[in-house]
């Protein structure tokens, strides 16, 4: 995966639409006038102090003309509070500047950071490491892949480093393959149709021969134990989203969590999610989802019925990934536990 350049760039509106934006109590009353930029600090952190919904900071980014890249945001810089034409903004004060290769310009006082050293705008780690290990593939993606047979000795269990055999069709110009486990298969349960297969990656391997069907591999790297079963795909890099531009849906729609990375029952903070939309629905890299806790369905003693409970606010979650029909997205807030079922709406 290629080295992540962190940044963020704001979105120009129009002056009406910031006007009517600044006017709905965007900033919290307890804001500070300003803060200073530490190492491990997000762009969607500092906006939470200032924010009462952080996620919309491109909206009220101002650009400083002074700096010739002022949406790079750097350790030690100041982001201050400001009002320009009555109406309140953002701005950073650069305290450094860009390594050789960068556009911003130097001034005496100014430190040189290298450009990897920016602030992310989300926390990419969390998304990285996953990432680089599953995705949504779709039957026809994964049929007559090949597949592992077994290690040395007749092991049915290989890692790192072992010698271990396959069994399929190998292309001659690929040598280098990821290793998948077919994992939870989603359907729309009033179509019934397929959106899509979790494929688990559990390691990589390096193709040393063939010999017919059977494929001597090198592990290369494992994440868990590698088993007889799991399917080779072509390794191929993947695209990933360092620039983030945050903002809800232009049209009303309404998702669902399929499933939680790790498997755990209760979704909180960071965790990440399977949602039941994708590219053919509009969902962009960068739309935020407001979660809805489904609400519950209790007696009524009184009527001697069942009813439905409003559906109650339980947190933001962050699409950082597209797919055709299913998306992955990022748990950023979480006011209460959250769990697969519950929807997700327009903020």
């Amino acid at each position: 995966m290629k080295k992540m350049i962190f940044a963020v760039l704001a979105l120009s509106l129009s002056v009406a639409s910031l006007y009517s934006w600044a006017e709905s109590a965007a900033f919290k009353s307890d804001s500070p006038d300003e803060y200073v930029v530490v190492k491990g600090d997000t762009l969607w952190g500092i906006s939470d102090m200032f924010l009462e919904s952080p996620w919309m900071w491109p909206e009220i980014w101002h650009a400083n003309p002074d700096i010739d890249n002022p949406h790079l945001i750097f350790p030690g810089d100041v982001v201050r509070l400001v009002y320009i034409d009555g109406q309140p903004r953002l701005t950073v004060d650069r305290t450094v500047r860009m390594a050789p290769g960068g556009d911003a310009k130097l001034k005496p006082t100014i430190r040189v950071m290298p450009l990897e050293e920016a602030i992310p705008a989300v926390p990419l780690d969390k998304i990285a490491t996953y990432l680089s290990r599953s995705q949504i593939v779709m039957p026809d993606e994964i049929e007559g892949s090949p597949y592992m047979l077994a290690g040395p000795e007749r092991r049915l269990i290989v890692g790192k480093g072992d010698v271990g055999y396959a069994r399929g069709t190998f292309d001659d110009e690929i040598d280098n393959y990821n290793i998948y486990r077919e994992g939870e298969k989603f359907v729309d349960e009033e179509t019934d149709e397929l959106l899509g297969i979790h494929a688990l990656g559990v390691g990589g391997a390096r193709v040393d021969n063939v010999q017919g069907e059977v494929g001597t591999l090198m592990i290369t790297r494992s994440y868990e134990e590698i088993r007889a079963g799991d399917v080779l795909l072509p390794a191929r890099e993947r695209s990933v989203d360092s620039i983030f531009y945050p903002s809800a849906p232009d049209f009303p729609i309404e998702a669902e969590i399929l499933a939680v990375e790790g498997g755990v029952t209760k979704i909180g903070k960071m965790d990440i999610v399977i949602v039941s939309k994708g590219d053919r629905d509009g969902v962009q890299v960068g739309n935020v989802f407001q979660v809805y806790v489904r609400g519950e369905l209790v007696d009524d003693r009184v009527a001697g019925e069942r009813i439905q409970l409003p559906d109650e606010r339980a947190g933001l979650a962050m699409v950082f990934s597209t797919f055709d029909k299913l998306s992955f997205a990022i748990v950023m807030e979480a006011t209460r536990p959250m769990a697969v079922g519950d929807a997700l709406r327009n903020p």
